[in-house]
């Protein structure tokens, strides 16, 4: 349950220089979105052998048209709300509100990126770590702002696929800027929010505003843990009543899920601690509470996480155990069938030896008495397999 909005009220900081207060971006350029078959392919860092550090260069897969740019300015007393279609939108717009949310979707055009740094004041290597979209979780201090990189998750339970974006973040005294490949949703929450003023986050800073948007993501996570855990759980006890191959590739496949899912999660833990080590100017007091909350979530999104992995290699053990026990019976049976007819060879070939002289060879009733022994033979030894339970 989330715990109730404080109800101290923060004064804001007005920016120092009035570039905060009028952002303009450049004309956004339309582009088709390539056709890429492979479902999550990751970005070929090639593009950019060779480059300067700061080159910005899209590493990674365009998953919408062109890039939209939406600004929300908001306060105690009410919220603006802007979407930016042209250069001309842009120009026209000149932001009076105290506290800013400048949201991007489609990271594909540098150009977009290079304005924004402009107007906002950001490294290059900041608009370079944004391009490039294969960035582990992790925060940066730069002194006026802070630059944080969390993943996006979204399981295909079709599929049985975990793919994930990046959404980075940028917090400083009165903004924040978020940036993510596309639109997925997940901070449609926190705008309901600032629409209809629930709670405090109008009155309080861009620090709560930074709380709330990596607090939708970590819920998320917990969205899919629940999904690959329910799969999971249905693949235990298919694997318990009859395993099989293909039950083995879904398995693998799970287990390449949550290695995905634990190369996010262990970072971003580091991150939320850092912020909570780190005395930042940044976060105040009363929102580092908030944090320490999302702090545990990420603990307990690890021991979830570890304990879906544990269950993942118990149904290996499960898998190979069956199909060793499967085959273990298998040559039980074989090995049951052979005894049962060794006496028969025995006998025939006993009989069958090249003596002038052998007993019940001038007898009428010898080879039924050798059919007969045969038939004993097998009897009493299916007998004894039988109370031994071998044949079943």
């Amino acid at each position: 349950m989330r715990r109730p909005h404080i109800t101290r009220r923060v004064g804001y900081r007005r920016p120092a220089s009035a570039d905060f207060h009028a952002p303009t971006f450049m004309t956004i350029t339309h582009r088709t979105a390539p056709k890429i078959n492979r479902k999550n392919p990751r970005p070929k860092r090639s593009g950019k052998a060779g480059l300067p550090a700061g080159t910005l260069v899209h590493l990674g897969e365009q998953k919408i048209e062109h890039a939209v740019i939406s600004l929300i300015e908001y306060g105690p007393d009410g919220l603006t709300e802007t979407h930016f279609a042209n250069l001309a939108a842009c120009q026209a717009c000149t932001p009076t509100g105290p506290k800013l949310w400048l949201n991007v979707h489609g990271l594909h055009e540098p150009e977009v990126m290079q304005e924004i740094g402009r107007r906002f004041n950001l490294h290059p290597l900041v608009l370079e770590d944004i391009l490039n979209t294969d960035q582990r979780p992790k925060i940066d201090d730069y002194g006026d702002y802070l630059f944080l990189v969390a993943r996006f998750f979204n399981y295909d339970a079709a599929t049985l696929t975990a793919t994930s974006e990046q959404v980075s973040f940028v917090i400083g005294a009165n903004f924040v800027l978020t940036f993510q490949e596309r639109p997925t949703g997940s901070f449609d929450p926190v705008r309901e929010w600032l629409r209809q003023d629930k709670g405090r986050i109008r009155q309080l800073g861009v620090d709560y505003l930074a709380y709330a948007l990596l607090d939708s993501l970590v819920d998320r996570y917990f969205v899919v843990l629940e999904q690959i855990g329910e799969r999971s759980e249905e693949l235990e006890e298919a694997l318990i009543a009859k395993p099989d191959a293909a039950l083995l590739s879904t398995l693998h496949q799970l287990k390449r899920e949550t290695l995905t899912l634990r190369r996010a999660i262990w970072p971003l833990r580091e991150v939320i601690n850092t912020l909570l080590r780190n005395e930042s100017r940044f976060f105040t007091a009363e929102t580092q509470l908030y944090l320490r909350d999302i702090y545990d979530h990420t603990v307990h999104l690890i021991e979830s996480l570890e304990a879906i992995r544990d269950l993942i290699a118990g149904m290996l053990d499960i898998y190979l155990s069956a199909i060793s026990n499967r085959v273990n019976q298998e040559v039980r049976a074989l090995t049951v069938v052979a005894v049962i007819f060794m006496p028969a060879t025995l006998v025939s070939g006993i009989f069958g030896m090249n003596f002038h002289v052998m007993p019940l060879l001038d007898n009428p009733l010898g080879f039924l008495f050798a059919i007969g022994l045969m038939v004993g033979v097998a009897a009493t030894l299916s007998a004894i397999f039988w109370r031994r339970r071998w044949l079943g």
